[in-house]
C-alpha cells in the first residue's frame, strides 16, 4: 500500500487528507490555521476523535514539519518513507498545463509566473509545495490545477468579445475554476448511471460560498460559468458574479472608490451578502426568508435565476442534458436551494421528487424513475482526485 497525501495550501492555512492508496482509504485529514498569526491552530484527525491544538506556527515550512511529526506520534505513520507521494492544488494553470504535472523547479517558476492570473491563491500554492520539498525532498509532488479540466473548452466558449490579441498577448480568455471537483462528479456521475462518459451530457453544479455551473458533454468540459478570476457567473456568497463592465468606472466616478477598491466590493461585499445585507451564508439567509426578510428572499432569488440561466442555455448548447448534478456545500446540504433550482426545468424533461430531495451531504438520485433528464446530488472529493492523479504521475516515472 502507498501512502498519498493531498495538499490545499493558503496563504495562512495548510489541509491535508492522508489516503492509503490505491484502496483510496482516508487514514487521516486536517487543517493548519492561521499560519503566520500568533496562536496559529493545528487540527488532526486521529480514529474517530479529532486533536485540536494552539500554537505558534510562523511558517507554512513549520506546518509541514508540524503535519508529519504529528502523523508519526499519533502512530499514523511509522515513518516518513511511508509516504510516497504528495499532490498539491494550484488554482490556476493558465493555458500552460492542461492536465496534472510532476513538479520541477520549472513547473514551480511556470506557476509564479502565473501568479499574475491568481495572486491571491497561486502564491501560497508555491509557498506549500516549496515546504514540502524542504522537508521531503525524494517523494513524487504532483501539480494539480482547478483550471485543467476546462482547457478542453472551444475557443467560442473561453474567448471574449475583444481584441483579439489581448488574448493573444496577455492571455485574457475565461479560464474556469472547481475544476476538480467538475471532474469527480463527471466520473462518478458516470459510474452512477452506468454509462461511459463520452455518451452523457452532464450540467454539474459546484454550489458554495464561491460557485460555478459547467457543460459538461462526452467527459469534456465544453463551457462554465467562471472566467478569467472565480468572480465571474453566477452569484456568490460575496462575489457579484457577471455585471455590466460599464458599472465600474460608474461606481468609481459616484463613489470615489479606486478601480482596486471596486474589484475588492465585487469580490467581498457583493453577492447574496450585498444584496440582502445581511450575511453571506446560505443558512442565515434561508433562516430570514423563512421569518419574512425580503431582501434575504432577493438574494436567494438573484442566486436562484442566474443558475437556471446557465442550465437553460448549456442544455440548449449540449442539445439536451441526461444529468443535472448538485455538488459542494450547498449543492449536497440545501434542500430548498435544489428545489429553488429544479422548479420550472419540467419543460426539459427534469421530474424530480419533493421526497427524494430531503437529503443531505449524501450520493442520492432526486428525480422520478421515468423523467428522462436524472437529477444526482454527489458530494465532491478534490482530494481524492488529487490523489488519484498522483498515483497515475508516480506509476509512470
Amino acid at each position: 500500500m502507498e501512502k498519498t497525501i493531498a495538499i490545499n495550501a493558503g496563504s495562512s492555512s495548510l489541509k491535508f487528507q492522508l489516503y492509503d492508496m490505491p484502496s483510496e482509504t482516508v487514514i487521516t485529514a486536517g487543517i493548519v490555521e492561521r499560519i503566520g498569526l500568533k496562536d496559529s491552530i493545528f487540527t488532526i484527525s486521529v480514529g474517530d476523535e479529532k486533536i485540536k491544538e494552539v500554537t505558534d506556527i510562523p511558517d507554512h515550512e513549520v506546518a509541514v514539519q508540524m503535519l508529519l511529526d504529528k502523523l508519526i506520534s499519533h502512530n499514523i505513520i511509522s515513518s516518513y518513507d511511508e509516504i510516497t507521494g504528495v499532490g498539491h492544488r494550484v488554482v490556476h494553470g493558465g493555458e500552460k498545463f492542461t492536465e496534472s504535472v510532476y513538479i520541477t523547479d520549472q513547473v514551480i517558476a511556470d506557476i509564479e509566473a502565473l501568479s499574475e492570473l491568481a495572486p491571491l491563491h497561486n502564491p501560497a500554492n508555491v509557498t506549500g509545495i516549496r515546504a514540502f520539498r524542504k522537508v521531503l525532498p525524494n517523494i513524487v509532488a504532483v501539480a494539480v490545477f482547478d483550471t485543467a479540466f476546462h482547457q478542453t473548452m472551444p475557443p467560442s466558449s473561453y474567448l471574449y468579445s475583444l481584441p483579439y490579441n489581448y488574448y493573444e498577448d496577455y492571455g485574457i480568455r475565461k479560464y474556469g475554476f472547481h475544476g476538480t471537483s467538475h471532474k469527480y462528479v463527471t466520473e462518478r456521475a458516470s459510474d452512477l448511471l452506468g454509462r461511459p462518459q463520452e455518451e452523457l451530457r452532464l450540467i454539474t453544479c459546484h454550489l458554495g460560498n464561491g460557485a460555478s455551473i459547467a457543460a459538461i458533454e462526452g467527459g469534456k468540459s465544453m463551457d462554465t460559468s467562471m472566467g478569467f478570476t472565480p468572480l465571474a457567473g453566477v452569484s456568490m456568497g460575496t462575489r457579484s458574479g457577471n455585471i455590466d463592465p460599464a458599472l465600474v468606472p460608474f461606481i468609481m466616478e459616484k463613489t470615489g472608490k479606486s478601480a482596486e477598491q471596486v474589484l475588492d466590493v465585487l469580490n467581498k461585499e457583493s453577492g447574496m451578502l450585498g444584496v440582502s445585507g445581511i450575511s453571506s451564508d446560505l443558512r442565515d439567509l434561508e433562516s430570514e426568508a423563512a421569518k419574512g426578510n425580503d431582501r434575504a428572499e432577493l438574494a436567494l432569488d438573484v442566486f436562484v435565476d442566474g443558475i437556471h440561466k446557465y442550465i437553460g442555455s448549456y442544455a440548449a448548447r449540449m442539445n439536451g442534458v441526461d444529468a443535472i448534478i448538485f455538488t459542494a456545500g450547498i449543492g449536497e446540504n440545501s434542500s430548498y436551494i435544489r428545489e429553488r433550482v429544479l422548479r420550472g426545468l419540467e419543460f426539459m424533461g427534469v421530474y424530480w421528487d419533493p421526497a427524494l430531495n430531503q437529503v443531505r451531504g449524501v450520493e442520492a438520485f432526486l428525480n422520478y424513475p421515468h423523467s428522462p433528464v436524472k437529477v444526482i446530488i454527489i458530494p465532491t472529493n478534490e482530494e481524492l482526485m488529487i490523489a488519484r492523479d498522483v498515483e497515475v504521475i508516480r506509476a509512470q516515472r
